[in-house]
């Protein structure tokens, strides 16, 4: 009997060890089998698009760092262009007076050189993620214009200077107007007035002259805002200094902005350079303030009544997105003479800031891949909407 117990115990074990490692191997084939129909799903939109505009994605800190492996599958497939959506911003990179995190941003650029991409910088000044330290000089005690400006400087010299030839197009300035056109009332402007502008340009261009460099701001398709950022680059083109285009951040809703009201923005910002969409996501669901844009200081309670597809998206809304990303897509073809970049922003639902912004905790649906990597229907309209006859061969 004793030997029987023994037997049977070790037979139970060794069944234990098989199921066990057969459910890791059956977990490790789901993850393999999504990452690689992530990879293998349609046509790649790069190619469909190769000779019209660079279609791009921004990168949190697991996907620049490759530690995302399904995203990173998306990526190599489809994007020939990424931006970094926070791990350049300077409270990430550089949080304290001497201490810089390079350790993201180096495996950001590593990734875009691995994959011969066109790689963003953005962004070099902003009034949002900026330590209070930049601004102050002790607690509470606002920096004069000349400290301030020099931590400016010192600031893109030792980022935009340590990726020379690497990154090949900065976002020196984000978000500097408000919604009328008139300059935004930030911290840059009240200390260091206007001057902030025009420094930070040409210091840019004098780190890396082969660096395009661009203005980048939301609602750019509101006609005061557009007058206002036209107002802002003009100027400082006239003054000689090098702004090579305008990103229009494409924050927008499956009704609102018109396509109508995107082209005539698209029109206008090309007189002046280069159009690029940048920051481009779709946000189906209830706005519990008709804001437009990405103003995140913006951001409210949370309520069920703003959150109302948490078991997936209805099919009739899936079908709104699609058509929405179709009509978008064969605008930007129409100006494909204008617009030089296409980015999302974000790879996959999962990841996208709208699950967090501008109520925290929802689960949105904004972007053209799903929270398992795969393709939504508006991927497969969007490759769709460029004419058969002028698809690349």
């Amino acid at each position: 009997m004793k030997s029987y117990k023994v037997l049977l115990a070790s037979f139970l074990a060794l069944a234990s060890v098989l199921a066990s490692c057969t459910d890791s191997q059956q977990g490790t084939s789901e993850t393999a089998t999504a990452e690689q129909t992530a990879a293998d799903s349609s046509t790649a939109l790069k190619d469909v698009f190769q000779q019209d505009f660079y279609v791009g994605a921004a990168l949190n800190f697991q996907q620049a760092s490759g530690k995302d492996s399904g995203a990173t599958a998306v990526i190599a497939k489809h994007f020939n262009t990424i931006s970094p959506e926070n791990l350049l911003k300077w409270g990430p990179v550089h949080p304290e007076p001497d201490k810089y995190n390079f350790g993201p941003a180096d495996d950001y650029v590593k990734l875009g050189q691995q994959h011969d991409m066109f790689v963003v910088g953005h962004t070099l000044v902003w009034h949002n993620q900026t330590p209070d330290w930049v601004f102050e000089v002790g607690k509470d005690n606002p920096a004069s214009k000349e400290v301030l400006l020099q931590r400016m400087e010192d600031h893109i010299s030792t980022v935009a200077g340590r990726y020379k030839g690497k990154i090949h197009g900065w976002d020196v300035v984000n978000e500097a107007l408000n919604d009328d056109g008139t300059l935004r009332e930030s911290k840059w402007l009240k200390i260091a007035g206007e001057e902030y502008l025009e420094r930070a340009y040409r210091l840019a261009q004098q780190v890396d002259p082969e660096a395009e460099l661009y203005y980048n701001d939301y609602n750019m398709w509101k006609p005061a805002k557009r007058d206002g950022a036209i107002r802002l680059v003009r100027n400082l083109q006239e003054k000689g200094v090098k702004v090579d285009g305008i990103g229009m951040q494409g924050h927008w809703g499956l009704e609102n902005p018109s396509i109508e009201q995107i082209e005539e923005s698209i029109v206008a910002f090309s007189k002046l350079g280069k159009v690029m969409i940048t920051e481009l996501d779709i946000d189906v669901l209830p706005n519990p303030s008709n804001r437009n844009g990405a103003d995140i200081d913006a951001t409210f309670d949370f309520d069920e009544k703003y959150n109302v597809y948490t078991e997936g998206l209805p099919d009739s809304v899936q079908q709104k997105l699609t058509k929405r990303y179709a009509d978008i897509f064969a605008l930007f073809y129409k100006h494909r003479d204008k617009i030089s970049r296409v980015t999302f922003w974000g790879v996959t639902d999962a990841n996208s800031w709208l699950n967090d912004w501008p109520i925290k905790g929802r689960t949105s649906y904004p972007l053209l891949f799903d929270r398992n990597y795969q393709p939504k229907p508006a991927l497969e309209a969007v490759l769709n909407s460029k004419p058969k006859t002028s698809s690349t061969q």
